[in-house]
């Protein structure tokens, strides 16, 4: 079957759009970036990633090589890659995963069934993480 230059088009179009409107859809389940100014690290984040994220990612082995422990070690990412985009909170696969909109489940930090029963990031949370990595994740 001989496809034709237009329809080679016509698909990969179809699937550029079709990407973008899975992307839009996740964007859209986001709970909104908090209005807080001067989000930074030490003072918002830490607190944050202590109570629901260093207990596996930090120390000898972490889950995904990803630490989160400081703010060097969440910036460098994790064994597939950078996890934050800093300025577009949007685009980072840490928010996406915190906020539950990832298709895939095994991505859902903190998992729904932990054996340290931590539980999911509230709203709020995961707004002041967006507001931080917005302002330049510092």
């Amino acid at each position: 079957m001989k496809i034709t230059t237009s329809i080679k088009l016509t698909l990969a179009l179809a699937t550029a759009f079709g990407l973008a409107f899975i992307a839009a859809a996740d964007t859209a389940q986001l709970p909104p970036a908090s209005t807080k100014t001067g989000v930074t690290y030490a003072t918002d984040i830490k607190p944050v990633f202590d109570q629901s994220c260093v207990k596996c990612h930090s120390g000898d082995k972490p889950k995904a090589k990803l630490k989160l422990d400081s703010l060097e070690n969440a910036l460098k990412g994790s064994k597939d890659g950078k996890v934050i985009v800093a300025g577009d909170s949007a685009k980072s696969p840490l928010v996406r995963s915190i906020a539950h909109v990832t298709s895939d489940k095994d991505a859902w930090m903190p998992p729904l069934h932990n054996k340290a029963k931590i539980g999911p990031l509230t709203p709020e949370q995961i707004g002041l993480i967006r507001a931080w990595i917005d302002q330049g994740a510092k």
